[in-house]
């Protein structure tokens, strides 16, 4: 994978480029188009080409619970099983850390819309999952099933899947996470970065999450 700057503004960092892929070129800056479950909800893959969509996104933690990364591996990867021929990403899993954590107790998004007088402190943990050192222990949403996902685990389960770019897994902090929690988990998600590295076969590329 390369990527090369084409122009670049004189008067700010502003720039454009072409980031080149084994299953093609993509302009930038673009917009990445959500295709949580290998597909863009209501769309086709051949509708979404027609969008001029250049590059999808789809959701590790939601296509490890199904149809599962073997399932996908067996189908000849992500491109196959959802009819893409252009590049693709998948998350780490890290959002999940969030969304099915303190964002699911507090009722909030990652982007806080309103002040709501509550704040995470160090040491806290989120009341269905648990966070630590190593990654996030889990239940499936699916069938309550006892889940594990850290560095390792992760960066396995993107390698089957089977996108251009894969992400590091990191902890997606809250809104409302005060300094010292925020401060310990970027510790955390640095830590992961290389442990990903660390683990990472494959010749896909990797994505380092910043916090």
């Amino acid at each position: 994978m390369q990527f090369r700057i084409s122009k670049k503004s004189k008067k700010s960092n502003a720039r454009i480029g072409f980031l080149e892929t084994e299953n093609g070129v993509v302009e930038t800056p673009c917009l990445v188009t959500v295709a949580t479950q290998a597909v863009v909800k209501t769309l086709t893959s051949d509708e979404v080409e027609k969008a001029k969509s250049q590059m999808l996104i789809c959701n590790t933690f939601h296509l490890h619970l199904k149809p599962g990364e073997k399932i996908v591996e067996k189908s000849g990867g992500l491109h196959e099983f959802m009819n893409w021929k252009k590049p693709l990403m998948t998350d780490s899993a890290g959002f999940q850390v969030f969304s099915l954590g303190f964002g699911h107790d507090y009722g909030m998004g990652k982007i806080l819309k309103a002040e709501s007088g509550k704040e995470i402190k160090e040491g806290s943990q989120p009341s269905k999952i648990k966070i630590t050192e190593d990654g996030v222990h889990f239940r499936s949403p699916v069938d309550g099933a006892e889940l594990f996902l850290g560095p390792k685990e992760s960066i396995k389960i993107q390698e089957k899947l089977g996108a251009d770019i894969i992400f590091n897994f990191d902890e997606c902090t809250s809104p409302i996470a005060d300094y010292e929690y925020t401060k310990k988990s970027l510790e955390k998600t640095h830590k992961c970065a290389k442990d990903c590295l660390k683990v990472k076969k494959s010749d896909q590329a990797l994505f380092g999450i910043v916090q």
